[in-house]
């Protein structure tokens, strides 16, 4: 017998959105029939430069935004014709801290829960405080609470109501390196618990530690939606460092390299495209040009390198 499929999480046909110009001026076409499914249970990375569409997109799903063409699904729930279920089988955490710096977070979760509809005897507030680790801070104001507790207040914010599903855009964006570290053991945690989690990022390398699977957003248009072993896997760029003996007047110039530079007074970086050189085939021509060299080091590429291949930025 035919195993049938959980749905989509998320499924997405077609979005459309034009924001409508000001004085004569053209509007901007923000997304231009973006179509994807995030799978249930896993990490999903939505990755893109700056203004690529991506935030567009959450807040379409939030429902902060409303799409000029195409239809989204949430958990099986259409945003427009089913729009109260989807909204409460979704859970939103902005770029931006946002909350009433007047309220406790203990009174910043119930006042959430309350906007849910969700009864007083179902509510979880002291079990989120407790998960986002801000039991002792229950009855401070927010206000007083630094950057890194406000924002694992906004992921117990977007949680008061039991999402099955998770969206924090940009959550790492100007947070220290240990802040970062403790949002992604706290979200790591909501995922093994069977929340699916939907991020973007700026972060390349968390990304790529992180997601089971990632989309790319570049004007606009979906350019890439693949496991993030996959996405790796396409880049075929390779980079070789070498050390020499003595310094270099330019960085070594051939036809096989994709770029070489210099990066020190004795350090020269090639990269070449793995599929039609070696690194033995490299350090050959190096030692042509008469680069003496004193050490080796490669690189494998990584979904950076792909995030620069796929979208021209770098």
């Amino acid at each position: 017998m035919s195993q049938i499929s959980a749905p989509s999480a998320i499924s997405i046909r077609d979005v459309q959105k034009t924001y409508a110009g000001t004085k004569g001026e053209p509007g901007k076409h923000a997304l231009k029939g973006v179509s994807f499914e995030v799978p249930q249970g896993g990490i999903f990375g939505l990755l893109g430069p700056n203004g690529a569409g991506k935030s567009t997109l959450i807040n379409v799903l939030a429902g902060l935004v409303t799409k000029s063409a195409g239809s989204a699904e949430i958990w099986g729930f259409d945003i427009d014709d089913q729009r109260r279920n989807a909204k409460r089988a979704i859970g939103i955490v902005p770029q931006e801290i946002v909350f009433d710096p007047f309220f406790t977070p203990y009174e910043v979760l119930e006042n959430q829960a309350g906007f849910y509809g969700v009864p007083k005897a179902e509510r979880r507030s002291e079990e989120l405080l407790a998960a986002v680790r801000l039991t002792d801070k229950r009855d401070a104001y927010a206000r007083t609470l630094s950057g890194g507790m406000k924002r694992r207040l906004l992921i117990a914010k977007a949680m008061v109501h039991s999402p099955p599903i998770l969206v924090l855009d940009e959550p790492t964006a100007g947070v220290d390196v240990e802040l970062r570290r403790q949002l992604w053991e706290l979200v790591t945690e909501l995922n093994r618990q069977g929340v699916t989690i939907v991020l973007t990022t700026h972060y390349l390398e968390e990304a790529e530690q992180l997601c089971d699977r990632i989309a790319i957003i570049n004007n606009g248009e979906l350019i890439a939606n693949k496991t993030t072993s996959e996405m790796v896997g396409m880049a075929r760029e390779k980079i070789v460092v070498v050390s020499t003996d003595k310094d270099l007047p330019s960085a070594p110039v051939h036809s096989a390299f994709i770029k070489s530079a210099l990066t020190g007074e004795r350090t020269v970086e090639v990269t070449y495209d793995k599929d039609a050189l070696t690194a033995g085939q490299v350090l050959a021509i190096l030692q042509e040009q008469g680069v003496t060299i004193e050490d080796v080091t490669t690189r494998e590429a990584d979904l950076e390198d792909v995030f620069v291949q796929l979208t021209g930025a770098g």
